[in-house]
């Protein structure tokens, strides 16, 4: 079997395998890998054609279709970087994307396109924007120059650049604890180790069927691809409005795998499943937190012969632990032990090792661990540090220090060497299976101009996981929550505008370094809910 060390090869080296297979499925398309392979050339020849250099990014704002797949893989096979944005962004934060990362080329729809136009004006390193869908006339940008996607399949075959597998593959971006998303960069070698480890204790194959239901801009629904790809079974797109779609999609496209966040996985399981799901749907797998209890239980019960994985991950390293089915039982709060290829350490602040039991800092090693944050060099390198020698197994001799991920979340490894997440660093939200920056939040609170101060926090909540709570004060006598709330909803995705806006006379607290008390404020309204 051919070796597999850059992104692209994931569907090429199937392709050359195995071209009459099924590859893709969206709605009523079914793409073979021959196919897919094909079509990842056309935009390869594409890009190369309009200049696309080595390393230069390429973002993709799409919902999930096969436009969006070829897109990313062909960036690849051109020698660039695919940027998938998520499709619920709204324009400030796609532009805030694009110029964070100096996008040269932006694939989108004929839908999505009137959405951005006043956003691209503000880019300057944008020079290329790719349609997909019925167009009649093309717009027209200083500098930027539009194209048809079928036209621009059509330009003459071309090599592209020439890449290895530690160069840039993608920079998937994430929000931080404090301001804007960071773009986490992932090499080729990231993102094909990572397939070959998730396949692997998953026992992907080639008769598999996965459904894609995550977003393809988050590290797992990225992987949906990756690992489908490697082992060369299908994959199918959806585009859901209700859970019940998924339902519908896994009988009739008799799905093998699916992978959600537990948000999802609640709704889902309320839900009456088809009868004979149970005979094809051979796991299901949850990641992005942790499961209720009640949940996974609703889930075994109504599919007693299907495998449940329990998941951690960070997107800084793609994929970090897992739980094998059988010690679900034995242990249904635990995130398992780390995955193949990868060491995942439990550390003190002063670098060393954790006793059993002792909460402590996870830290992950390994060819997972990403080449780190775009464009950051200061958060870069408070997340990504050199680990000591004697926990890295290298003779002394080996004076190159060797970098870790170090997460920022505090977990425990008990006798068996079974680690369980105990909590935070930092005042992440995560809701819905989103990870919601508090900051972000502010930013469009304080953008009306209707709040004099303002904080956000997430409260718990048993079906999202947390829900976002803001405290704050207004500008003027009296403040409008209804206004307030419309004005969030036209520049926040619906997972960031807050479920509560509590009201309070000005000033809020302060701590002792004379920033806002989150903390305090947020204990406060937890009591009172």
């Amino acid at each position: 079997m051919k070796s597999t060390t850059l992104l692209h090869e994931l569907i090429l080296t199937t392709a050359e395998r195995t071209p009459d297979a099924a590859a893709l499925t969206a709605g009523a398309q079914t793409l073979r890998y021959d196919e897919l392979a094909s079509l990842c050339q056309q935009v390869a020849n594409g890009l190369v054609s309009v200049g696309l250099a080595r390393g230069e990014r390429v973002a993709i704002y799409l919902d999930k279709r096969p436009e969006f797949v070829a897109a990313a893989f062909g960036t690849s096979l051109a020698g660039g970087a695919c940027v998938p944005l998520n499709p619920l962004l709204k324009p400030d934060q796609i532009r805030y994307i694009l110029r964070d990362c100096n996008v040269r080329v932006l694939v989108t729809s004929a839908e999505r396109l009137p959405l951005l136009e006043e956003t691209l004006t503000g880019c300057h390193d944008l020079r290329q924007i790719i349609i997909t869908g019925i167009i009649d006339e093309l717009p027209r940008f200083e500098a930027i120059t539009a194209h048809r996607w079928e036209e621009f399949l059509n330009a003459p075959h071309a090599s592209g650049s020439r890449v290895i597998d530690s160069d840039m593959a993608t920079i998937l971006y994430t929000s931080g604890s404090t301001g804007r998303p960071k773009g986490v960069v992932l090499s080729h070698r990231n993102l094909v180790a990572g397939a070959q480890s998730v396949s692997h204790y998953l026992d992907n194959h080639e008769s598999d069927v996965i459904l894609a239901a995550l977003p393809l801009s988050f590290d797992a629904g990225f992987s949906q691809l990756t690992t489908t790809f490697y082992a060369g079974s299908r994959i199918v797109l959806l585009n859901y409005l209700l859970p019940r779609d998924i339902l519908k999609t896994i009988e009739r496209e008799h799905i093998t795998g699916l992978t959600a966040v537990p948000p999802l996985w609640i709704q889902l399981a309320r839900l009456e499943w088809p009868p004979n799901v149970g005979q094809h749907l051979r796991y299901f797998a949850s990641t992005g937190g942790r499961m209720p209890m009640d949940t996974l239980h609703a889930l075994r019960t109504r599919l007693p012969h299907t495998k449940p994985y329990l998941m951690y991950g960070l997107t800084e390293a793609f994929r970090a632990t897992y739980l094998p089915p059988e010690e679900i039982d034995r242990r249904p709060d635990s995130i398992g032990k780390a995955i193949p290829n990868a060491e995942v350490l439990v550390l003190r602040e002063d670098g060393s090792e954790c006793a059993p039991n002792e909460p402590g800092e996870l830290v992950q090693r390994g060819p997972l661990v990403a080449l780190g944050y775009w464009n950051d060099t200061e958060k870069t390198a408070e997340r990504f540090r050199p680990l000591p020698t004697h926990l890295t197994g290298h003779n002394d001799g080996l004076v190159l220090p060797e970098i870790a991920v170090f997460s920022g979340d505090t977990v425990r490894r008990d006798e068996d060497g079974y680690l369980y997440f105990i909590g935070r660093h930092d005042e992440m939200i995560k809701t819905s299976g989103y990870r919601v920056s508090p900051t972000e939040v502010e930013e469009v609170l304080y953008a009306t101009r209707m709040v004099e101060e303002c904080i956000a926090f997430g409260l718990p909540d048993p079906t999202l996981g947390q829900v976002i709570h803001a405290v704050v004060t207004p500008a003027r006598d009296e403040i409008d929550i209804n206004a307030l709330l419309a004005e969030c909803r036209i520049h926040m995705p619906a997972y960031m505008v807050p479920a509560h806006i509590e009201v309070r006379q000005g000033p809020l607290p302060r701590n002792a370094n004379g920033k806002i008390d989150r903390k305090a404020l947020a204990r406060h309204a937890g009591e009172e809910s």
